[in-house]
């Protein structure tokens, strides 16, 4: 069902606590993947299930063992892991995805825990401990396979102070990502240390209210319209060579969505969630990011507060009934009147070459009519600006070979309600 959504990637989550030992025995060597103590059987299982649908997966290491850690965890919040630690099960995670076990899999792409701004996932959320996190699986992982990509960040949308009321706090994503990299706030950034970070793919979750176009209200705060902001950031990074990679830093999108209404009272409705995946994946592309991968294939069950899913929930994933999110996370589509042209952009699902066809409708109802045709790239993406003759009642598609329709597009622009991702 992802690959059929026209995903090419999964996230799946290597729980380090469940695959290592929980109390080493004697003779243990922990970059050792064949060394008694460690299972492994249940991520294979979940990586070979997605290779065998064509999806290749981030294994993002989580869960620290009670052994592996410098701090331990407290009321809640996370520890700190020991970053030896950690580097030695990086190594031996990459090592039995290396492709040279008979049955096993090659696997790539390992990222590097999740929101560690956020004290739930890191504890105490300091830069420098996660520094050494990183720089640990980098390490290893490398050495494993100069062709490995290590994905860093990550990174919760908001910073919440400490309080009493609240047991988990968690430091703004450009104040984490400036003290991470060492680099000065202002236009003119310049490092503050001489500490480097070696990843290959910087991470973000870029949660907004107020619709695709939102920014943060604070200003160390990172929603969808602030994006460029953070890429702007990671570039100084690179630039000022606080960060190190063998090649060029990607800038990926590890979490977003939208909650729907149905089945979250005071989420956006159905067709406005729809239209805003569209124009998130839109706003995602235009601020650098090349990899995107959507919260949750279905929605969770009452009463979680997720339910931003492309499926209604269901107690089988057979029987579970597809949102108009799916179209447009599938094929997503975008128009928008400017004074004597259209300007459009959009995603095929088969992620190729292909000739797209621009059809546009007068109305709600009525028959569609083609008015042009472009190609997407290598990529699956097109843009174009087209010289139409259209109003604000006008409704444009896209439709291509291999990927159907995508959802019909209205030139009018509709409100936004200031309502957050998850309905709040």
């Amino acid at each position: 069902m992802t690959r059929s959504a026209g995903a090419t990637y999964v996230i799946l989550q290597v729980p380090w606590h469940s695959i290592a030992p929980a109390t080493p025995p004697s003779g243990f060597v922990a970059p050792d993947p064949t060394s008694p103590g460690y299972s492994w059987g249940g991520i294979d299982a979940s990586v070979e299930s997605a290779e065998s649908a064509g999806v290749t997966p981030i294994l993002e290491i989580e869960t620290t063992p009670a052994w592996a850690y410098d701090k331990n965890p407290s009321g809640g919040n996370a520890g700190t892991p020991n970053a030896a630690d950690l580097g030695d099960f990086a190594t031996a995670l990459a090592t039995h995805y290396d492709g040279l076990t008979l049955g096993i899999p090659a696997e790539h792409v390992f990222q590097v825990s999740n929101e560690p701004n956020v004290s739930l996932y890191l504890n105490p959320v300091s830069a420098s401990a996660y520094r050494g996190m990183v720089n640990a699986v980098s390490d290893a992982v490398h050495a494993v396979d100069a062709a490995n990509l290590v994905v860093a960040g990550g990174l919760d949308p908001f910073g919440h102070p400490k309080s009493k009321k609240q047991k988990w706090h968690s430091v703004a994503p450009l104040a984490f990502m400036r003290s991470l990299l060492c680099v000065s706030k202002g236009a003119h950034p310049h490092a503050t240390c001489h500490n480097a970070v070696h990843f290959d793919v910087w991470a973000h979750h870029p949660y907004t209210f107020g619709g695709p176009f939102g920014r943060a209200k604070l200003p160390d705060d990172v929603s969808l319209g602030d994006l460029p902001r953070m890429r702007a950031l990671l570039q100084a990074g690179v630039r000022l060579h606080r960060v190190v990679s063998a090649q060029p830093v990607q800038f990926w999108v590890t979490e977003f969505g939208w909650d729907s209404n149905p089945p979250r009272p005071h989420a956006a409705p159905l067709a406005l969630a729809a239209r805003w995946t569209a124009e998130s994946l839109y706003q995602m592309w235009r601020s650098g990011v090349s990899l995107v991968t959507w919260f949750g294939l279905q929605d969770q069950k009452s009463p979680s507060p997720y339910q931003s899913g492309l499926y209604f929930h269901s107690s089988s994933l057979e029987n579970a009934r597809a949102k108009p999110v799916l179209t447009a996370f599938k094929v997503p589509f975008v128009a928008y009147l400017q004074k004597k042209t259209v300007s459009i952009w959009g995603r095929v699902a088969t992620s190729d070459s292909e000739l797209v066809t621009i059809q546009r409708r007068h109305g709600k109802s009525g028959s569609w009519r083609r008015v042009a045709q472009v190609r997407s790239n290598q990529y699956g993406i097109f843009k174009a600006s087209l010289r139409l003759k259209a109003t604000k009642k006008d409704w444009l598609r896209a439709s291509a070979v291999g990927s159907g329709n995508s959802l019909a597009f209205s030139l009018l622009v509709p409100h936004a309600p200031h309502i957050g991702p998850w309905g709040n």
